[in-house]
């Protein structure tokens, strides 16, 4: 039982207590001028910058029934990190806006402040939390701006990829779809509201896709080293492999073919699934492919379908769109 006294809520408390509790969690900044001036300044070596911002917000993408604060800061940082990794970058710094309803405690808000640190830690070591924002929401939201260094190297694009070109990933496909399953088949009610995880009554399997969905790890050290490798084109994969490799197909006015047996044993996750925020990538065929990449397919001449899949049209779910998906996903 939560000692209330112990763990006041952010309404009791001010501003300037509560970004002290979460400074305390995120170590020393890196930053030439860090935490607790108008705005960081941060280094950037040969002078561009790379930067994304990605917003989860309570309801369309995740629930606290089902996220601990922990989680929710460890994911809320890695989406971001994944995105400057797609460009061949190295993250070095992120902004966090948090817009929290009044009730919340002061546990949760420390807790989130733990997960953004050790998603820096284990996936892009060096970066951290340089700053940020704090405000009053009905809906708690987690707003994240990454920022990256290229490090003298060309950012790749979406818009690279050349006919003959293979067609690589590197990170799992289709556990994070998979995750959000079990989560709505087994921890909903009548109503489709969530219900709180008992992980006992899951396979080990099932854990692995939970975590996939929860606390997503992506490959980001391997966005550099794809750059360095020839990439010609790169993305995130976070909306599912069809859709967004029908995006760089697109922006490259190329189609790409892809070979489902290189996709596991469940394809149909792998080619539909969002969330995985693997690496997709293109690289010429006369080059080896990075370690940490595997050969799912080739790119073509543009025709009439900017995917295919062995060959044919995919016919059904392409992937995730949350215009089209909110419903879906939220009951």
């Amino acid at each position: 039982m939560v000692d209330e006294h112990a763990d006041p809520t952010v309404g009791e408390l001010r501003e300037g207590v509560i970004l002290r509790h979460i400074l305390e969690r995120l170590g020393e900044s890196n930053a030439l001028v860090g935490p607790g001036d108008d705005a960081a300044v941060i280094a950037a070596a040969d002078g561009r910058v790379v930067a994304t911002v990605d917003t989860l917000v309570h309801g369309p993408d995740f629930r606290l029934a089902w996220s601990s604060a922990y989680d929710l800061g460890y994911k809320s940082a890695a989406v971001n990190l994944a995105d400057v990794a797609a460009m061949g970058a190295t993250p070095t710094a992120l902004l966090v806006a948090l817009a929290m309803p009044e009730t919340t405690r002061l546990s949760f808000v420390t807790g989130l402040a733990d997960g953004l640190r050790a998603a820096c830690r284990d996936l892009a070591p060096g970066c951290r939390v340089e700053g940020g924002d704090l405000t009053v929401s009905d809906t708690l939201t987690v707003a994240v701006t990454a920022l990256g260094a290229l490090a003298g190297r060309a950012p790749v694009l979406r818009s690279g990829a050349r006919a003959g070109d293979i067609v690589a990933v590197a990170g799992g496909l289709g556990r994070a779809a998979r995750g959000l399953r079990v989560l709505f088949e087994r921890f909903t009610d009548a109503a489709r509201a969530p219900l709180p995880v008992d992980e006992s009554v899951l396979t080990p399997a099932e854990r692995d896709d939970l975590a996939a969905q929860l606390r997503p790890a992506p490959p980001v050290a391997l966005g550099p080293i794809a750059a360095d490798g020839g990439a010609t084109a790169m993305m995130d994969v976070s909306d599912g492999l069809l859709l967004d490799a029908s995006r760089l197909a697109e922006a490259s006015g190329v189609s790409l073919v892809l070979d489902s047996a290189t996709l596991g044993d469940d394809p149909h996750s792998a080619l539909t699934g969002g969330e995985d925020h693997a690496l997709l990538a293109t690289f010429p065929p006369d080059l080896p492919l990075p370690s940490g990449f595997h050969r799912i397919g080739h790119a073509v001449s543009r025709g009439a379908d900017p995917v295919l899949v062995d060959g044919a049209r995919y016919e059904g779910r392409t992937g995730w769109d949350p215009y089209r998906d909110w419903d879906a996903r939220t009951g």
